[in-house]
């Protein structure tokens, strides 16, 4: 699913009041789904020795912080929003950073998550996620700061299915190896929309300057 073959909508630069009161309103009901799965991911993934739910935990927190930019920065001039999206997207690549050194470090310990626990919290993180991608589903298509806020979601919906499916496999094969699997694909996520996050929001962030500076 790349997000680049689309193509980018017309800019508005300033803002529309009521689209944006709706927004605010679905911002801040994702941003309490993140940070209450956060807190419950991160407990579950030390205890089972999880790298998809610790990396899983971490891409809640990171969206939480997100959603919390772009509700400091709706309504505000175009390059205002555009550079939020722009330390979104920095944000998103650390965490594809992060999960990388995670990965490594399970691998050299050689640890053995607990599948049922990876299977229950994927499951009920799944749930909260798919409930925040349908409340995104109507900005997909919006500037630099809504695109990213949905593109973290959408990550989180596709982290949750392959949480599960590492469940499957640890269970099934008695390793850690789909455990391992599933985190490196999550940070390939985490950085390949980091790079469309970044693409778009520099170009907004450019015509902003040019549209300042008339």
């Amino acid at each position: 699913m790349n997000d680049c073959c689309c193509a980018p909508p017309p800019l508005n630069l300033g803002g529309n009041k009521k689209r944006d009161a709706a927004y605010r309103r679905v911002l801040w009901t994702v941003l309490a789904i993140n940070a209450a799965m956060f807190a419950v991911e991160v407990v579950a993934g030390l205890a089972a020795g999880s790298a998809s739910l610790q990396a899983d935990s971490l891409d809640s927190l990171g969206d939480a912080a997100n959603y919390t930019i772009s509700l400091l920065v709706v309504g505000l001039a175009l390059r205002y929003r555009a550079g939020a999206a722009l330390a979104k997207g920095a944000t998103m690549g650390m965490f594809g950073v992060w999960v990388v050194a995670t990965v490594i470090w399970h691998i050299l310990h050689g640890t053995l998550p607990s599948a049922f626990a990876m299977g229950t919290v994927g499951a009920a993180a799944l749930v909260a996620n798919a409930a925040s991608f349908g409340l995104l589903w109507a900005y997909r298509h919006g500037d630099a700061n809504m695109r990213s806020a949905w593109i973290c979601t959408r990550n989180d919906v596709l982290g949750n299915l392959a949480v599960l499916l590492a469940a499957a496999g640890v269970f099934g094969t008695g390793t850690g190896w789909p455990d391992i699997v599933v985190a490196t694909i999550m940070s390939l996520l985490a950085i390949q929309g980091a790079v469309v996050v970044v693409r778009h929001a520099s170009r907004e962030l450019q015509i902003g300057r040019l549209a300042a500076a008339e």
